[in-house]
């Protein structure tokens, strides 16, 4: 995209010109669900990923980790310091990683930024709950200052261009979601679905989402739920006025249902085989990452297992709805990164500004010097009072002509260090 065609030499005016700007991960698009399991991050792996980044003096670093991708957005001199954490992490391994991942750098990676933090790289076209992650992934990094100005900048123009998308496209359009592909599965396949006993087990984001989709769509009185932490459930049933059970009541719970959607975050598998005891027909969807059934559970003739990966390829007018709304969203992006990009490109005056400072607080200093040996009544703090002002004008008076003559930009800072006889560094 012609927006981000500079961006790579505006990359050298960030902290460390050794650095550069990654995003390794892996998705849907090339990892199943399995491999996505490998490398999914718990909110705890997430904290050592990044205790142990400010460690190795990574200066800024978000961590994702959803159902359908796990991705690091940092700064870093080789992409490979990234991949190490993420493995040392998860149970996924560097050759794994290798064969399913992609390393985005500078522009390529703000770019995959945009298009994810958008909904245009979503499993489902258009699913924004990624952008969540986003914001939530960017407060764990502040939190442990692990933000620089750079990505707390790129997040915030991700987050401005979701919005718009919403407001000024209809990408969203419908209820096309995960949790909505679940139940529309469900409808699709199983009759008589009013008087089925359903049973959603987990009720994070997605459950609770696929609850309200049940309830919405189904008109199903029979629906329990179980989660570990009860209260939890409680608070989603009482919603809707659906039934809870204690999760020791687990086994007896799946062998009465005629429906199981599971939707936990655990890390090992939560539904297996010798639960089972039922001989009638249980159709189980599994919305979990990493996948919380195990497949044994496929040696039951009588159980239908389905994944979030199966339910995502469902297609319907919806979807193809949306596709026409991409061009727009894409717009959008081009325009808002723009934005992003020509306040990248004031980073690179950061350093000359900061050198003239200097230099006339130097002469300031010395010239302060030299009066108080000529003037017995030298009036030190008003002579500071209009100095410091009188520096502050000039440096914003230098800085609004390189923000605004930005063609030039280059030959005008050489200009004013050879004027000035500037030392400057690129640490901004």
């Amino acid at each position: 995209m012609q927006y981000l065609s500079q961006v790579n030499e505006r990359m050298q005016h960030m902290p460390n010109r050794s650095k550069y700007f990654y995003a390794i991960g892996l998705s849907y698009q090339k990892a199943d669900a399995e491999v996505r399991g490998h490398f999914s991050l718990c909110e705890t792996a997430k904290q050592n990923v990044l205790s142990q980044a400010k460690q190795n003096g990574i200066e800024s670093l978000l961590v994702v980790s959803t159902c359908n991708r796990t991705e690091l957005y940092g700064f870093a001199e080789h992409p490979f310091q990234l991949i190490q954490l993420l493995c040392e992490n998860t149970k996924g391994t560097v050759e794994e990683f290798q064969d399913v991942a992609y390393v985005h750098k500078n522009k390529e990676a703000i770019n995959h930024m945009f298009r994810v933090g958008s909904g245009l790289d979503s499993q489902i076209l258009g699913d924004f709950e990624i952008i969540y992650q986003l914001k939530a992934g960017a407060r764990m990094s502040k939190a442990v200052g692990l933000l620089n100005s750079f990505t707390e900048r790129l997040v915030n123009s991700v987050i401005q261009a979701s919005k718009r998308i919403k407001n000024e496209t209809q990408l969203s359009s419908g209820a096309t979601s995960v949790s909505f592909a679940s139940v529309q599965y469900i409808m699709n396949s199983v009759e008589r679905i009013c008087d089925k006993n359903i049973l959603l087990f987990g009720t994070g984001k997605i459950g609770r989402n696929t609850c309200e989709n049940l309830v919405k769509h189904t008109k199903n009185s029979h629906i329990t739920l179980i989660n570990r932490t009860k209260d939890k459930a409680e608070e989603v049933a009482g919603k809707f006025n659906l039934v809870v059970k204690d999760y020791d009541n687990l086994a007896e719970e799946l062998n009465v249902s005629d429906i199981v959607i599971v939707a936990t975050g655990a890390q090992n598998p939560t539904v297996y085989k010798s639960l089972i005891s039922t001989k009638k027909p249980l159709l189980i969807l599994d919305l979990s990452i990493p996948k919380n059934v195990n497949d044994d559970i496929r040696e039951l003739e009588n159980i239908t297992l389905v994944h979030l990966d199966d339910l995502a390829k469902i297609t319907d007018d919806t979807l193809e709805k949306r596709k026409t709304y991409i061009p727009k969203a894409e717009a959008i992006i081009s325009e808002i990164a723009t934005e992003f990009n020509a306040w990248l490109n004031t980073l690179k005056f950061v350093p000359t500004i900061q050198a003239i400072k200097h230099k006339l607080t130097d002469f300031k200093n010395s010239e302060f010097n030299t009066q108080r040996k000529k003037m017995s009544d030298f009036n030190e703090d008003q002579a500071e009072l209009i100095t410091n002002n009188l520096i502050q004008k000039i440096t914003n008076q230098f800085a609004h002509h390189l923000r605004e003559d930005s063609n030039s930009s280059d030959e005008s800072i050489e200009l004013i260090k050879k004027i000035f006889q500037l030392e400057t560094t690129d640490n901004v």
